[in-house]
């Protein structure tokens, strides 16, 4: 993306995008034009940047504070082998209660749906699939902004 859209998104200035740019805190590519280049992570980055800067954290420190979370997003966490083996236990627990309740969920579906109440059945799944999209437009802004 060019950096308007980067900026209109991310809620800042062109100027403060290409400041950020000349301090070191956000790099770009070129384009054949000679047009920057930004990615959609870029947006949460430059989004990242202005809230330190705007908290009052200078510019260097900014830049340090960066360089240290780049480096660790690259690093594999260490977990210990038993704490691990605990988390899989756990996941297949989930996994399994996730796949009896699926089985419940499509029994009672199936019933409803041959019962002359099948409007019920898609009135809720309607009523589901906004309610997911709102939570799914809420986690969006929350990750935005």
């Amino acid at each position: 993306m060019r950096i308007g859209e980067i900026a209109r998104r991310a809620g800042v200035s062109t100027r403060l995008v290409r400041y950020y740019e000349q301090q070191g805190l956000l790099a770009s590519t070129r384009e054949s034009n000679g047009y920057r280049d930004y990615d959609e992570a870029d947006v949460d980055r430059v989004q990242h940047i202005a809230n330190l800067v705007q908290s009052g954290v200078a510019t260097k420190l900014v830049k340090e504070l960066l360089e240290l979370e780049d480096a660790a997003a690259e690093a594999r966490p260490s977990c210990p082998r038993a704490v691990a083996e605990m988390l899989a236990a756990e996941l297949a627990g989930l996994e399994e209660r996730i796949a009896c309740l699926s089985r419940s969920r499509d029994s009672i579906r199936d019933y409803l749906a041959r019962t002359e109440h099948t409007a019920l059945v898609c009135e809720r799944d309607h009523e589901l699939e906004l309610r997911l999209q709102r939570e799914q437009a809420h986690e969006g802004a929350l990750a935005g902004g």
